[in-house]
C-alpha cells in the first residue's frame, strides 16, 4: 500500500516549505493523508482485511498527533493545511 515515487514527489513538492524539505510535519500529514485516503478505498473493496483495517488506524492516529502538535507550535501553517487537505478542524 505504499505510494509510488511520482506520487510522493509530487506531494513533497507541493507541501515543502523549500527545496529541501521532505520531513516537516506538513509534508508528513500530507503523506499520511494520501496513504489513508488509498487504504479506505481499498477497505471499501476488501471489507474483511482486518490487518489493513488496523494499520489506517494506526495512519490516523500518527496524522493526529502530527496535526495536534502543529496546532499548537504553528497555527497558521495548520490553518493553511487543513484547508488544503480537506481534513476537519476539532
Amino acid at each position: 500500500m505504499a505510494l509510488d515515487t511520482a506520487k510522493k514527489q509530487e506531494i513533497i513538492k507541493k507541501f515543502a516549505r523549500d527545496s529541501k524539505d521532505t520531513g516537516s510535519s506538513e509534508v508528513q500529514v500530507a503523506l499520511l493523508s494520501q496513504r489513508i485516503a488509498d487504504l479506505t478505498e481499498h477497505l471499501k473493496i476488501n471489507k474483511k482485511d482486518h490487518s489493513s483495517r488496523l494499520g489506517l488506524l494506526r495512519l490516523v492516529g500518527q496524522r493526529k498527533h502530527l496535526l495536534k502538535y502543529l496546532k499548537r507550535t504553528q497555527h497558521d501553517r495548520y490553518a493553511k493545511l487543513i484547508a488544503e487537505l480537506g481534513i476537519k478542524d476539532r
